[in-house]
C-alpha cells in the first residue's frame, strides 16, 4: 500500500507538471544523491540462485495482505476496518468468510503448489547499466538491467530517480550487490478453475484466482522478509509484524519489471534467464513477457538504506534514444514497449 501511494504521488506530480522536463542529462546530473562507503555494501550469505519448493500455504495465509483481495471485487477499504463500512461492510464481510472458507480447504486438500528461486549476484553500475557479474571477480558480465530515469521536473532538492541510483557505480571499486526474485502460488491452479467453471461457478472460479494471487504476494513478502534477514542478512535484527510488513517499513525495496519504477516488461527476460525461472519453479513468460501462472510474482531486490519506491512518469525521446541504443534496438522498438511513458506524438 505504502508503495502503490508513493507511485501514485509520483505519478500526479507528474501530470500536474505540464510540459515541464529536463532533458536527460539534466536529468542525470539530478540524481540520487548518495555518499559511497564501504559500510552500505552488504554481503549476501548466498550468492547465485536457491529454490523453494512446496512452501507451507498455512504459512504463507499468515503474510496475506487482503486489501486488496477487496479491491479485486471493487470494493473499497482497507481491512478489516472495510467491515465497518456502511455502505460494504457487510458484503465485505460476507467476501472473506468465504474466502477462507475456500482458503481452508486449498490448504487442507493441496490444491495449488508455491514455488520460489531467488538470486544474489554481484552487482555494478555503468552509466545507466545495472551490470550482473558471473563471480565476486567481477570480470565477465551475466546480464544487464537497463534502467529509467525520471524527466520531469521536480520541486528543489527533489531528485530524478532511477534504479541505477540504489547500486554502487562502478568507478567507487565498492563491491555492491543485487538480487532477484520469482515466485508462484499458481502451480495446479487450471484442474480447479475448469471444475468451477464446468459447473458455472463464476463466483468460486474467481474467489480462486484472487486467492492464489494474494498467496503469490504473501509469498514475495515472505521471501524478501527471508532475504532481509538471511540470505541477504542486511537486515538480521528486523523485528517488525505483519501490519508493518504490509505498510513495508523496512529496508530495501523489490522493484518488478513491468510497473512504474521500471516499466519495460523485456527486463522480465533477463531476470527470468539469471533465475532459470521456467525450469526451478515453472513460471513462464509469454510473448507479451506477462507471467504463467498469473498467480505469480517476480522483480528486484535493492539493499540500500536510500533506496525506495517511485513512478518513472513521462520521459522524452533524448533519453528513448539512449535506451534503445543501449539496449541495441531501433528508437521504434522501444517507442512501442514504453508507449504509455512517452511525453511526445510517435
Amino acid at each position: 500500500i505504502k508503495r502503490e501511494y508513493q507511485e501514485l504521488r509520483e505519478y500526479h506530480q507528474a501530470k500536474t507538471a505540464k510540459k515541464q522536463f529536463l532533458s536527460f542529462a539534466a536529468a542525470q546530473k539530478n540524481k540520487t544523491p548518495i555518499t559511497w562507503k564501504e559500510n552500505d555494501m552488504y554481503t549476501p550469505s548466498l550468492t547465485g540462485n536457491r529454490t523453494f519448493d512446496n512452501v507451507d500455504l498455512s504459512r504463507l495465509r499468515t503474510y496475506i495482505d487482503w486489501t486488496p483481495f477487496f479491491s479485486t471485487w471493487e470494493l473499497a477499504g482497507k481491512y478489516p476496518a472495510i467491515f465497518n463500512d456502511k455502505v460494504v461492510g457487510e458484503e465485505a464481510k460476507k467476501l472473506f468468510d468465504d474466502a477462507n472458507i475456500l482458503l481452508d480447504r486449498i490448504i487442507e486438500e493441496k490444491w495449488l503448489i508455491a514455488k520460489a528461486v531467488i538470486g544474489m549476484w554481484p552487482a555494478n553500475v555503468v552509466g545507466e547499466v545495472i551490470e550482473i557479474y558471473k563471480d565476486k571477480e567481477r570480470k565477465e558480465v551475466l546480464g544487464q538491467f537497463h534502467t529509467l530515469r525520471q524527466q520531469f521536473k521536480k520541486a528543489s532538492e527533489q531528485a530524478n530517480i532511477s534504479l541505477s541510483d540504489f547500486i554502487a557505480p562502478k568507478e567507487t571499486g565498492l563491491e555492491d550487490y543485487i538480487g532477484g526474485f520469482a515466485v508462484t502460488a499458481g502451480l495446479g491452479i487450471e484442474e480447479w478453475v475448469e471444475r468451477f467453471e464446468k459447473d458455472h461457478d463464476d463466483y468460486n472460479s474467481i474467489l480462486l484466482k484472487a486467492l492464489a494471487d494474494r498467496l503469490a504476494e504473501a509469498l514475495a513478502e515472505m521471501m524478501h522478509e527471508k532475504v532481509r534477514k538471511d540470505l541477504w542478512g542486511y537486515a538480521k535484527d528486523e523485528d517488525i509484524d505483519n501490519n508493518e510488513l504490509i505498510r513495508e517499513n523496512y529496508q530495501g525495496v523489490r522493484p518488478a519489471p513491468g510497473y512504474p519504477a521500471c516499466p519495460d516488461h523485456r527486463e522480465k527476460g533477463i531476470l527470468f534467464k539469471l533465475l532459470d525461472a521456467e525450469k526451478q519453479v515453472g513460471v513462464k513468460l509469454t510473448e507479451s513477457y506477462a507471467m504463467y501462472p498469473a498467480a505469480s510474482v517476480s522483480g528486484l531486490y535493492f539493499a540500500h538504506p536510500k533506496s525506495k519506491y517511485f513512478g518513472l512518469g513521462k520521459i522524452e525521446k533524448d533519453q528513448v534514444k539512449d535506451y534503445a541504443k543501449r539496449k541495441n534496438e531501433s528508437v521504434e522498438e522501444t517507442e512501442k514497449w514504453l508507449a504509455p511513458n512517452l511525453n511526445y506524438d510517435r
